[in-house]
């Protein structure tokens, strides 16, 4: 029954993956699950109408989504217990202008987000993936709305260079410039030309009133800014016309599906584990410990899941983990229940925060870079992450609490402290705890490859992840009492 739990928990994980190209889409898909397991969405633009033993989440941005389930027994200056992760990855974004041209070569122009390992996306099969603000024309009124998009099929490539052409690449390495050399062809010119011209023909003998030959959107930018016929593929997925697309963010993503793999099936071959892995299970976690009618009967708290943007490049976005969309959400679920003063601190200082984000496990030909006695090992259960400089937010009281669960529940749990010579990382862990002066741990499940195009985590570890946070949802408010620090 475990082992049958497990492929399913883990099985659900990969087609979470599958439907989450980009932040946008991880959103989109986590907003489907919350709503099928009874949460109600709420704007922020609106008033909110809370009731306790109700769920709820909103959305920024539609690439940040925070969900939340009410205790019953809640009063206003009670705690939030809650796990943050992020839902961006490292990746190639189209620029604002991606038209180039080359050598007879239609390119798109990309530029680069975050910390990613860019040579891993030499001579992978690409798409694009993302969203578009699309112009819609209904009885003489006009509007814009903004549309996910998806294409499916592999349409771009970055090729590498020819060993004949480079005869040192063996000895010297792979040396490559992100600007000049890491920009995905699309299509030949001529190729290119005669879409178009077969475009323009199909058009005229549709009885399209639409002049393609001008090649002339109403804005003055879509066919001058990028290729025709990307917008032309765009178009045919939106089931509208190439200049009704007025703008769009779109990445790069590599079109192999994530999957089981290993000899013994025991690993998941993906990309942006880091850090759908954490995201998935900490929502999963929270809808699943919030499914039944008893769930929230004893529960004094609020439960909660915070999935940001922009972790990659700092978080400092209307929408990232140094933006108050987390203390917005504490803020007005504390002042929906309560008016006295000082219910917010009070409530923060009762509050706890796990921050989830994935980490290194050791690497079996780079064993040196791990220190000697902390080397998390795939299959090992989740790390706990230390750091006297802060750049992880744990301390002994925060992780005491986090490995008080794992006790309980039998789930194991690792250490991770980074080698002195080299530096850390770090996560919104150290941004959440200093905004908002709430009590965190840093943990996160371990992975190899991280910021690859292609990572590898362990199916043990997506369970070991997804058990942990569920018991911690459900058992904190009972767990916190057993331990005062500021009396």
């Amino acid at each position: 029954m475990a082992k049958q739990q497990s492929y399913d928990v883990v099985s659900d994980f990969i087609d979470f993956l599958n439907a989450s190209p980009t932040a946008f889409h991880a959103v989109d898909e986590a907003k489907k699950r919350l709503k099928s397991a009874g949460f109600q969405q709420l704007s922020e633009r609106e008033l909110w109408d809370l009731q306790p033993g109700h769920k709820y989440f909103f959305t920024r941005n539609h690439s940040t989504i925070v969900a939340f389930a009410v205790g019953k027994k809640y009063v206003a200056g009670n705690g939030f217990y809650i796990i943050g992760a992020h839902t961006d990855s490292p990746c190639l974004k189209l620029k604002p202008v991606s038209k180039v041209v080359k050598g007879g070569i239609l390119e798109v122009g990309v530029q680069i987000y975050g910390g990613g390992l860019w040579h891993t996306w030499f001579d992978r099969d690409l798409t694009v993936a993302g969203r578009v603000i699309v112009r819609e024309e209904n009885a003489g009124s006009v509007s814009y709305s903004h549309h996910l998009v998806r294409i499916e099929e592999p349409i771009m490539r970055i090729p590498t260079l020819a060993i004949h052409l480079d005869r040192t690449v063996s000895s010297d390495g792979f040396k490559f410039n992100n600007e000049t050399h890491l920009i995905p062809i699309l299509a030949t010119s001529l190729k290119g030309e005669l879409n178009k011209l077969s475009s323009e023909n199909g058009s005229v003998e549709n009885g399209n009133q639409t002049d393609v030959n001008k090649a002339i959107d109403k804005t003055g930018t879509t066919n001058t800014k990028h290729h025709l016929l990307l917008l032309q593929l765009l178009a045919s997925k939106l089931g509208c016309e190439p200049d009704d697309i007025y703008d769009f963010e779109l990445q790069a993503c590599d079109t192999q599906p994530s999957t089981l793999g290993g000899a013994a099936r025991e690993f998941i071959f993906s990309g942006r584990l880091d850090n759908l892995c954490m995201s998935f299970c900490s929502l999963k976690a929270l809808i699943d410990a919030t499914s039944s009618e008893s769930s929230l009967e004893e529960e004094t708290g609020v439960r909660m899941v915070a999935l940001f943007d922009h972790e990659e490049v700092g978080s400092n976005s209307a929408q990232g983990a140094g933006s108050p969309v987390m203390l917005n959400a504490v803020t007005r679920v504390t002042n929906t229940f309560g008016t006295k003063p000082n219910l917010l601190e009070k409530a923060a200082q009762r509050s706890y925060l796990v921050s989830a984000d994935m980490a290194h496990a050791l690497h079996p030909n780079y064993m040196e870079k791990h220190e000697a006695n902390h080397q998390p090992k795939l299959h090992g259960g989740l790390v706990i992450k230390n750091n006297a400089n802060q750049r992880y937010a744990t301390n002994a009281v925060t992780s005491f609490y986090f490995r008080e669960i794992a006790t309980k529940h039998n789930l194991p749990v690792q250490d991770f402290v980074v080698r002195n010579d080299m530096s850390c990382g770090s996560t919104i862990g150290p941004i959440l705890a200093s905004g908002v002066g709430i009590r965190t741990v840093d943990v996160g499940a371990p992975q190899l490859s991280m910021h690859s195009i292609r990572e590898i985590c362990a199916v043990d570890d997506v369970k070991y992840s997804y058990e942990h946070f569920k018991a911690f949802y459900q058992e904190f408010s009972h767990l916190d009492g057993k331990m005062v620090v500021d009396i």
